[in-house]
């Protein structure tokens, strides 16, 4: 599925990925990511979305930001919404889709392999855009959760689906690695849906 004569650009859904992978067990190594997809082709980009709270900058998601930001990654954030439903609930929205579709349509003349991390249909228009510019499509989520991560048409759109757990051996983060948290972060860690580097 990939030639390494090919550019590749990396799109990753931050919360997409992470809840895909914690819901089949493991942690993002992001490292060894991009060093796997390193080795399949010419790696162009590798760009990471993920929306941040005000208060982000005393959150566990901070290091994992700057750790990307630092290591190869473009990152691109956004301020999470907060607002009240109508039953008074206090919800927060911090979706990255519009951001993530214009940078890849931007690129689109640069590449040859788009590899999409995130199971989102919202994505299936994105995959048919960029394949009638002659780019390939893949996408990156999983089916072995229940219900599947991914949504049906959006695997059926892509030129290849990559089952997630099929990668866990090569970009799975060492369990030994795992900081041990106290619990205030990780109720913190576990709102905003995100690892820590």
């Amino acid at each position: 599925m990939f030639d390494p004569r090919e550019k590749i650009a990396l799109f990753i859904d931050g919360a997409n990925l992470y809840s895909a992978a914690r819901s089949l067990g493991f942690d993002i190594d992001y490292k060894r990511l991009l060093s796997v997809f390193g080795e399949k082709g010419y790696l162009l980009r590798a760009y990471y979305y993920t929306a941040l709270a005000e208060d982000q900058e005393f959150s566990t998601l901070r290091p994992l930001i700057d750790w990307l930001d630092y290591n190869g990654y473009s990152v691109v954030t956004k301020p999470l919404k907060e607002f009240y439903d109508q039953s008074g609930r206090r919800k927060v929205k911090g979706n990255m889709d519009i951001e993530l579709v214009i940078d890849a349509m931007e690129l689109a003349d640069q590449v040859d392999h788009i590899v999409l991390f995130s199971g989102d249909g919202d994505f299936r228009r994105l995959a048919e855009a960029l394949q009638r510019k002659g780019k390939k499509f893949s996408v990156v989520s999983t089916l072995q959760t229940q219900p599947p991560m991914i949504a049906d048409d959006l695997r059926r759109q892509s030129d290849h689906f990559i089952e997630l757990a099929d990668l866990q051996a090569q970009i799975g983060r060492d369990p030994s690695e795992r900081n041990p948290r106290p619990e205030r972060e990780r109720v913190t860690a576990e709102r905003h849906v995100h690892p820590t580097a």
